[in-house]
């Protein structure tokens, strides 16, 4: 009887345990799948986020969006202005709502 009750408590822990989520914002644009795997506002420029995109299923390196001056900060510290092809503005719409 104990045997039983002990296989029913460690069902029960298994089942209560919630697994972290691991969802990602994902948008087609121009016949791609671009999804941000992971942002962060910055706290003192909140204009600012750093993003890890994918775009059809590669990871690009993290770069930093400045959405307030639409332009974008590569990890080689290249400044680029937003222009066609590039998911600034996705992702300067995603905390917008």
């Amino acid at each position: 009887m104990m045997k039983y009750v002990c296989y029913l408590l460690l069902l029960i822990s298994f089942c209560c345990v919630a697994l972290p989520a691991e969802a990602s914002v994902c948008r087609n644009d121009r016949g791609h799948e671009i999804c941000i795997v992971d942002i962060k506002r910055s706290a003192k420029n909140y204009w600012e986020y750093r993003v890890i995109l994918g775009v059809d299923g590669v990871k690009q390196p993290l770069e930093v969006y400045n959405c307030r001056d639409r332009t974008l900060v590569k990890q080689d510290g290249t400044f680029l202005a937003f222009g066609q092809n590039n998911p600034g503005e996705i992702v300067c719409r995603f905390f917008k709502k």
